[in-house]
């Protein structure tokens, strides 16, 4: 069933078609559980269907509860499936199972099918990438496909939120992996990713001194001005390197009228496609945050690393024309793109391993209440991820 790669994908794709009925059904239940990432009980509702799913057709599931430490939110469970191959290359793949929104999404604007699109929380970032997972690894084995090591699956809780639970068991999971296809929509034009920039965090705590704003104001030093230097200078960085962002997103500060402001926080939000110029801009920031305009004021930056940048290298590069290439068989263009966004593939990448992302449907406005995915791209993309998986020994 599997001879010739050209009768390959027109098997695959024939199988897929099958399947579509099956996966819209799937998708509509997915979609109408209330997911965010701090609504664990309803990311354990989605993770019990997958569980059910990989049981179901022969997958071993390792399932990892969230501990959090004190003081910190409680997170949804971790969930692993791993298929063993007959030989070949070893793939983890991975869709995240939580979503942006507060429970009540759901009812409020529940899975509906108007104009050849779905629509509803969650149902391109990323539930339609994750069940299309499924739904590809399931036409595979329908065809006798088993030429890959194995192939490990990783549905985690907490993508939305910078993978805080997740990413140390996918950096470890990637270790042992040849390839990372992730399972993020496609762009809306149809795109593949290849590219992501890095995106680092910052917290900038201002201390300045209270006084009277109306009979002393000498005596005080206002954390508000200061913030407002750091806020002119931070902006300034972007341009200063290529593709470079420093956005300060949220400023907190201040009590009353009359007060001259002793605290304030800063906010900061710093992408850069490559690894490189991340380190650069990060170092500036922490400069810009110790050095100061208003006397006598103290600074501290807070900084967290969500994403390192996944770089278009060689293997990944590979990996985006291999895809195309199985896209030709299916009859249609397959380009790749960079992103400004960040996710688990930049994990895989920053670990060296060659990756593609943007392999679910195809959709658009991502986290807002218009969300969508085209429907007529399902059947190409769970072929095209399957074909995939098929030719990735000729790598």
């Amino acid at each position: 069933m599997m001879d010739g790669a050209q009768a390959r994908v027109e098997v695959l794709r024939e199988l897929a078609a099958r399947r579509y009925d099956d996966y819209i059904e799937a998708l509509e239940e997915l979609v109408n559980i209330d997911s965010g990432s701090f609504t664990p009980e309803g990311v354990n509702r989605v993770a019990d269907r997958c569980e059910a799913r990989f049981r179901a057709h022969g997958w071993s599931v390792e399932r990892i509860f969230h501990r959090p430490a004190e003081g910190e939110p409680q997170l949804g469970d971790l969930l692993i499936g791993r298929l063993e191959g007959s030989g070949g290359p070893r793939v983890l793949m991975i869709g995240h199972m939580d979503t942006v929104f507060d429970p009540g999404t759901a009812a409020e604007r529940p899975f509906r099918i108007a104009d050849g699109r779905a629509t509803g929380p969650g149902v391109s970032d990323m539930k339609g990438g994750l069940l299309l997972g499924f739904v590809a690894v399931e036409v595979l084995q329908e065809a006798g496909f088993g030429g890959f090591g194995r192939i490990t699956y990783v549905n985690n809780p907490d993508e939305e939120i910078g993978s805080p639970f997740s990413r140390a068991y996918i950096a470890e999971l990637a270790k042992e992996a040849d390839v990372a296809l992730v399972l993020e929509s496609g762009r809306e034009n149809g795109d593949v990713v290849s590219a992501r920039k890095g995106v680092s965090d910052y917290t900038i705590e201002i201390v300045g001194r209270a006084a009277h704003a109306g009979v002393e104001p000498e005596r005080g030093r206002s954390a508000i001005l200061e913030a407002a230097y750091k806020t002119i200078a931070l902006q300034a960085l972007n341009g200063r390197w290529p593709g470079v962002t420093v956005n300060v997103g949220v400023i907190r500060g201040g009590t009353r009228t009359n007060v001259v402001p002793e605290r304030c926080v800063l906010e900061v939000d710093v992408r850069s496609p490559r690894e490189e110029t991340l380190r650069a801009a990060e170092a500036e920031v922490e400069r810009i945050a110790t050095e100061h305009t208003v006397p006598d004021v103290t600074a501290r930056a807070i900084g967290r690393a969500w994403h390192r940048p996944m770089e278009k290298k060689e293997g990944g590069a590979r990996l985006a024309a291999l895809a195309a290439a199985v896209a030709a068989d299916l009859g249609f263009e397959l380009h790749d793109a960079a992103t400004g966004g960040a996710s688990d593939a930049n994990t895989t990448s920053a670990a060296g391993v060659p990756t593609l992302d943007g392999l679910g449907p195809v959709g658009g406005d991502d986290h807002g209440p218009r969300e969508w995915i085209d429907l007529s791209s399902v059947v190409p993309r769970i072929a095209l991820l399957a074909g995939l998986v098929s030719r990735l020994g000729t790598l």
